[in-house]
């Protein structure tokens, strides 16, 4: 934004499948592994903040979590007046927190143009929750109209903006319907000089249609955003052009709908209200480091990218752990096993055995889908198959694959 302005992720995913495989003997494995209790402990640990707006229809926001800021803001020459109270932000008894901009001002208030002419709401975790990396994620369905601007983001403590920085989950601009923003700000490069992409749905689809889960994948010197699980822009220190990096620090989170401002212009003839931003879940996952965690297996060794490569397509391969972000994984509860902005993927959507994993965008595709059981499986439920060491060598560069589950050791593996 021009001026100061996470999830139901979980760190394992219970098994889809029942696996009922034969061991390299012909013998049928015995039991189907539990995914549930080792996965459920893990994962509580690894949630750092998370609300699913669970609550009556009408209650107020839950305080310990957030605060509710007041006023206007003349920086953005935005039209709304931020209220306290459930008249613009309130919980609506189905798991939702709707905030709602209005074209009324019953109090009176007073803003930089005059009397107001609208009101809305702005929400924030500061001095309740700080985040310092980690998937910060929000689903939500955002309003539509021109004059529309909500937004789901992140200013720098303490605030002294723009040095102390800003991370813009998602921003939408009403006369945008199908694109959303997501930007970094920071001294030389804010407001305007932002530096950020933007992400179109296909097909004309507005995303005022349908919830869209909307996060970016946080960790030092990097920040990778992505819509629906699908990546489309990573930033790190090289694309500031020799300007001050300042996202290595705690950030908290803002919720918002503005109405106006120098970037989405006024409302006109063609704006109803009222106009509403409705949000499932905010979450924040660590993956229980600040950078995600390793995944060890076969003699002690670790899941890694070759060459720390991002490219769509790199090898993952088995290595001697080295705590690089090439070996840094995060285990999400839709099912996606991710590292360097990137998804772990079977080749060619494969399933039989010996079909290759590899780094690759997240698509969402089944091939892209992976549980993990509470006896240290890894397991692909499309194909009913395990994450294997190729051959059982043990050797750096060894290629993992997918392989009929076997309960061998080269088939296990822990997290964190």
């Amino acid at each position: 934004m021009a001026s100061p302005r996470l999830l139901r992720r979980c760190l394992f995913a219970a098994l889809s499948a029942v696996l009922v495989a034969s061991a390299a003997t012909g013998a049928a494995h015995a039991d189907p592994p539990d995914a549930s209790p080792a996965a459920s402990k893990a994962a509580a640990a690894a949630v750092a903040f998370s609300d699913n707006f669970d609550g009556p229809a009408g209650a107020a926001v839950d305080g310990s979590k957030w605060q509710i800021e007041t006023g206007d803001n003349v920086n953005n020459h935005e039209r709304q007046y931020y209220t306290s109270g459930t008249n613009n932000a309130a919980l609506d008894g189905q798991g939702h927190l709707v905030i709602t901009a209005r074209k009324e001002n019953p109090a009176n208030y007073q803003c930089w143009y005059g009397t107001c002419q609208y009101t809305s709401a702005r929400l924030n975790t500061s001095g309740k929750f700080n985040a310092q990396y980690g998937h910060v994620e929000a689903r939500m369905k955002i309003p539509r109209g021109q004059g529309m601007w909500p937004a789901f983001w992140m200013l720098g403590t303490p605030v002294n903006w723009p040095d102390s920085g800003e991370i813009d989950v998602m921003e939408n601009v009403g006369f945008e319907p199908s694109t959303i923003h997501g930007t970094i700000h920071g001294p030389g490069y804010s407001g305007s000089g932002g530096i950020g992409a933007g992400y179109t749905l296909p097909n004309g689809q507005a995303f005022a249609d349908a919830f869209h889960t909307f996060a970016v994948d946080w960790a030092p010197d990097r920040i990778t955003w992505s819509v629906d699980g699908n990546v489309y822009q990573t930033r790190t220190p090289a694309d500031l052009g020799g300007k001050t990096w300042v996202f290595n620090k705690p950030f908290f989170l803002i919720l918002n709908l503005a109405v106006g401002g120098y970037w989405p212009g006024d409302p006109d003839g063609s704006t109803t209200f009222p106009q509403q931003l409705i949000v499932d879940s905010v979450s924040v996952t660590t993956g229980g480091t600040s950078t995600g965690s390793a995944i060890r297996g076969l003699a002690g060794k670790c899941v890694d990218v070759a060459g720390a490569n991002s490219a769509n397509g790199t090898p993952v391969q088995l290595y001697d752990c080295n705590g690089t972000a090439a070996q840094q994984w995060t285990v999400g509860s839709d099912g996606t096993i991710r590292a360097l902005g990137k998804c772990l993927d079977v080749t060619d959507n494969g399933t039989a055995d010996g079909s290759t994993v590899q780094l690759w965008d997240c698509t969402g595709g089944p091939n892209q889908k992976w549980a993990v059981s509470s006896a240290n499986d890894i397991v692909n439920p499309q194909a009913n198959k395990c994450l294997d060491v190729t051959g059982n060598n043990s050797a750096n560069g060894t290629r993992l694959q997918i392989w009929t589950c076997t309960g061998g050791a080269n088939q296990k593996w822990t997290i964190g």
